[in-house]
């Protein structure tokens, strides 16, 4: 049995049991979390979130890249989020890479050499400061002021607030 099998077969187990309200595509709380894609990381257990709560939105180190901008941008213009929750995490894989190695790996592998940014880094709350910051200085966002980020502690459970 594949994991995809596993999957599906745990969501026919679990059935219709998830309490929230789905009626509609705009989050109730008005609110968008950006995370991690780090599997130990359970946004809507760590939030005590209901469906249809909030936007929950996640990529490799849950840096704000221009694709989060795009997302957020959706979420704030046409689905009425006002505001954005960062959410990195401590013991992160992109901490473990630089950009040039990484890079050079995938060109050497496929011939290509990616245009995009690898978003790597050393100090965690340094990249919650960054993508605090993209947020705040996007053009394309009307809601930048109540953005906040936090650095989520994998083996405690910790939400630390980065400033």
């Amino acid at each position: 049995m594949t994991a995809i099998d596993e999957l599906l077969r745990r969501n026919t187990e679990l059935g219709n049991i998830v309490p929230g309200d789905r009626s509609s595509p705009r989050p109730s709380m008005n609110v968008a979390i950006l995370t991690c894609m780090d599997s130990r990381i359970r946004v809507f257990e760590i939030f005590g979130l209901k469906q249809g709560e909030a936007h929950v939105l996640r990529n490799a180190g849950g840096v704000v890249t221009d694709d989060m901008i795009r997302s957020l941008a959706l979420s704030q213009r046409k689905l009425g989020t006002r505001e954005v929750l960062l959410v990195h995490h401590t013991n992160c894989g992109l901490q473990l890479v630089t950009e040039d190695e990484f890079k050079d790996e995938l060109e050497q592998d496929s011939g290509l050499r990616p245009t995009w940014s690898v978003e790597a880094f050393r100090e965690v709350k340094d990249s919650v400061r960054g993508s605090m910051n993209r947020v705040r200085h996007s053009p394309f966002l009307l809601h930048r002021d109540d953005v906040r980020g936090f650095v989520y502690d994998v083996h405690t459970g910790e939400l630390t607030e980065v400033v």
